[in-house]
């Protein structure tokens, strides 16, 4: 099966602590690396949303991209849907 690359934005709750935020964004890392190969890593940090989300007016956000295979992002999906902290996301195919 073809490989592919992708770019994943997540925003974490500005509620979480430092520790508890670095244990999230390590636990993405490690998903994605074991089900592919991940290229970078930015820590965008606390920014102001457009409109509250969960009446949140800000969020921590989190870019990454990584190449797996095209099954990989429903289940990357499925985890951000089910993890407390994770406000908002989005995956997006690059193009080659």
């Amino acid at each position: 099966m073809v490989e592919r690359k992708y770019e994943t934005v997540f925003i974490i709750s500005p509620t979480l602590d430092d520790e508890a935020r670095t244990n999230l964004i390590e636990k993405f890392k490690n998903l994605i690396s074991s089900n592919g190969q991940l290229l970078t890593v930015e820590e965008w940090g606390k920014r102001r949303l457009a409109y509250k989300i969960n009446k949140h007016a800000e969020g921590y956000y989190v870019l990454m991209q990584f190449i797996s295979k095209p099954d990989f992002p429903r289940e990357l999906e499925r985890v951000y849907r089910i993890t407390d902290g994770v406000i908002r996301f989005l995956i997006v195919k690059l193009e080659k």
